[in-house]
């Protein structure tokens, strides 16, 4: 058997090829184009690999176009963990010293010695893998959108409340359209208490508002004149200044988070597992499309449901030394399936009775917390996935959460 390692950086990688035993046969430093990449799957032939019987490749790495050629055919391509190479560097070497050509012998004789151990890159679908990157960039920037979002509300606490009690009773506030023309015809309360009923009129349609244009105008009209403390006028215009600044940040994060959304309904719904996956109570397309981007649509990844649950921190983990033992839930995992998990198991909370009744078991017999028995209750939806997408079965309430067996009368 032959193994390559490569320790990759921005501008080159550095290769190393080894036999079983463990002996250095060759050494390349490659750069990252084509030419670089040319090299490589020359050098890879040279040692005996083919279509049939692909040399395996470690690498710290899981994306990029050095891995996009790499998993081309049949080959096993291995992303390790920096943290758990540099545990295995220590086996190699007790004087801490460090190369990139010694990063590469490394992370080959990591295949070589314990390959069994670590698990290759999913054979995902390319629509699998489009959906993934779609929603995960969705996901990014519904995130960027509300972190920019509570930039904004700070600012505005701190001259400009009345802007927050305007926008108070829209849903998602600050997110509207209605409100990024309220502040950018009135980004001071000085300027906004001398909006006319016209002026907001206008703002409200430039918003794309069609009923109760003048109600809300009057309303708005209120709120924005009633009496309120001042910063110096000075002061007000700056950071009125400011805030125009940071909206123009969030108005490109609404856009981009909204161009994602419909991206993601588009591609989402052509995968053939799409359709089981909706079937699940609380999954929308966006949530849906991110449980199918972190979990992919490789059948093998996943031994079993527990393998599955380990991967995105729903089930405990236990901590047992000597007479000591503790359960606790999982810090290693998968954020982004971890963090659809609560939204997932909120949601069915109100669309799936079963999932009710369960969430309140553990919260009245068990004695959970809030976010204890939503994890619960998402370990065992993921359990229940994992079943629907090996067996193509769509979601059923009565066999996820059958109801108590009925009471059987004996006759004497």
């Amino acid at each position: 058997m032959i193994y390559c390692g490569i320790d990759w950086a921005e501008k080159t990688h550095d290769v190393a090829l080894v036999d079983d035993k463990g002996e250095l046969l060759a050494k390349r430093h490659i750069t990252d184009d084509a030419a670089g990449y040319k090299i490589l799957l020359d050098l890879l032939a040279e040692y005996g690999d083919s279509e049939e019987d692909p040399i395996p490749v470690a690498i710290e790495t899981s994306r990029g176009l050095l891995v996009a050629v790499l998993r081309t055919g049949k080959r096993q391509v291995f992303a390790i963990n920096p943290m758990a190479a540099a545990r295995y560097r220590d086996r190699h070497s007790v004087s801490r010293k460090k190369s990139d050509p010694g990063d590469a012998l490394v992370l080959a004789n990591i295949l070589r010695t314990d390959m069994h151990v670590h698990r290759p890159l999913p054979a995902d679908s390319d629509l699998a893998r489009t959906v993934a990157v779609l929603a995960r960039a969705q996901q990014d920037a519904t995130w960027n959108r509300q972190q920019i979002a509570n930039q904004l509300r700070s600012l505005l606490r701190e001259y400009y409340p009345a802007a927050l009690a305007a926008v108070e009773s829209w849903k998602n506030g600050l997110c509207r359209p209605e409100a990024h023309e309220l502040l950018k015809a009135a980004p001071t309360p000085a300027k906004a208490a001398r909006l006319t009923r016209a002026q907001l009129q206008a703002a409200l349609k430039r918003a794309g508002r069609k009923r109760g244009i003048e109600a809300e105008a009057e309303r708005l009209r209120e709120v924005l004149r009633a009496d309120c403390a001042h910063q110096p006028p000075l002061v007000e215009d700056a950071l009125g200044q400011q805030m125009l600044a940071l909206l123009i940040q969030l108005s490109a994060a609404c856009t981009a988070a909204d161009d994602l959304a419909k991206a993601v309904e588009e591609a989402f719904p052509r995968h053939p597992d799409a359709e089981i996956l909706l079937s699940f109570p609380g999954l929308g397309v966006q949530l849906a499309a991110r449980v199918l981007a972190e979990i992919g649509d490789d059948r093998t990844r996943f031994t079993d449901a527990r393998g599955l649950k380990a991967y995105a921190g729903a089930s405990p983990i236990t901590r047992a030394s000597g007479k000591k033992s503790s359960i606790t839930r999982r810090w290693i995992k998968n954020d982004r399936l971890n963090h659809v998990g609560y939204l997932w198991a909120f949601s069915a909370l109100t669309s799936s009775p079963g999932a009710k009744t369960h969430y309140k078991r553990r919260r009245e017999d068990h004695g959970d917390w809030h976010a204890a028995a939503q994890r619960n209750l998402f370990n065992r939806m993921l359990g229940q996935l994992y079943h629907c997408l090996q067996h193509a079965r769509h979601y059923d309430e009565a066999v996820a959460f059958p109801g108590p067996a009925p009471a059987v009368a004996h006759v004497a």
